[in-house]
């Protein structure tokens, strides 16, 4: 027999119109914290409100995983109506949250497979579809968390960051690296390794050049694997990544392109301005 199953994800994760209006897909959000004050990623802060905060405020905001108590909360109400739980979340590496979320599992006692994205954005939500195709399938849960396990370090996640500043300041990288960043005026692209950590993966020196290099790892990627679809997320800076979409679809006429925008507790972090391409390979 099919079982019932709950999509369970985070804040970080970009939902497409599908998705944010799918009944069984459950979204607890990371928060935002300001001078002390916390608000809940795209429930109380939008993006738009929260770039405004950073440019009036000196001080870059810090973000915070959902407790372990708000999961079981979720867990519980979904084990009223549901037989199990797929639950994909931000790189563990990156934020508590697979913590919190296999914390707030053992507390309901809910049948949660939880799955470690090793990534953040679009990359969890590419496996929260593949999950979905599974399960139509009458692929069990926990058969549905082992393929989307090994799927996870498929994803190809680079970023061109708008803020140095936030991401030196946040922890996401080191002193000498900010100062290099700051005296040479490099323009870093920082990817996200196959385990799940920010890596400063290329000194570029200026964004034009940063965004020929993204374009040929795209290249490098797509002579070696199967793409379907190439995602350009950015924060707050739709015109550059519609001008990213145009030179994809030149070199890449097959490649279905998506355009979205990072969450707040990516913007956090990376900063307005930041401009990111992300795809998924797939064996040929």
């Amino acid at each position: 027999m099919t079982k019932k199953i709950a999509w369970v994800t985070d804040s970080t994760a970009y939902l497409t119109k599908e998705l944010s209006e799918h009944p069984d897909v459950y979204v607890l959000p990371l928060s935002i914290i300001f001078d002390g004050e916390a608000f809940e990623d795209g429930v109380e802060l939008t993006t738009e409100e929260l770039y405004e905060r950073i440019r009036s405020n000196k001080e870059v905001p810090k973000t915070s995983q959902p407790s372990a108590g708000r999961f079981a909360e979720l867990y519980e109400k979904l084990k009223e109506n549901y037989d199990a739980a797929v639950a994909v979340h931000i790189s563990k590496k990156l934020s508590g949250t697979y913590n919190s979320s296999a914390s707030g599992r053992d507390l309901a006692e809910f049948n949660v497979q939880l799955v470690d994205s090793y990534s953040m954005s679009y990359a969890i939500t590419t496996l929260i579809e593949k999950g979905m195709i599974l399960a139509e399938k009458g692929v069990p849960p926990e058969e549905i968390q082992e393929k989307l396990q090994q799927a996870a370090s498929r994803s190809e996640n680079y970023f061109l960051l708008g803020s140095l500043e936030q991401f030196y300041k946040g922890g996401r990288m080191s002193g000498t690296q900010y100062l290099l960043g700051n005296i040479l005026q490099i323009k870093p692209i920082i990817r996200i390794t196959p385990e799940g950590e920010f890596e400063l993966f290329q000194k570029v020196r200026s964004e034009k050049k940063a965004i020929k290099r993204m374009l040929e790892l795209l290249g490098e990627s797509y002579n070696k694997y199967r793409i379907n679809q190439v995602q350009i997320m950015h924060g707050n800076i739709e015109s550059k990544a519609q001008e990213l979409k145009s030179k994809v679809k030149e070199i890449f006429p097959d490649l279905d392109i998506v355009i979205g925008e990072i969450s707040s507790s990516i913007a956090v972090h990376a900063g307005e301005g930041t401009l990111a391409m992300i795809w998924h390979n797939e064996d040929k």
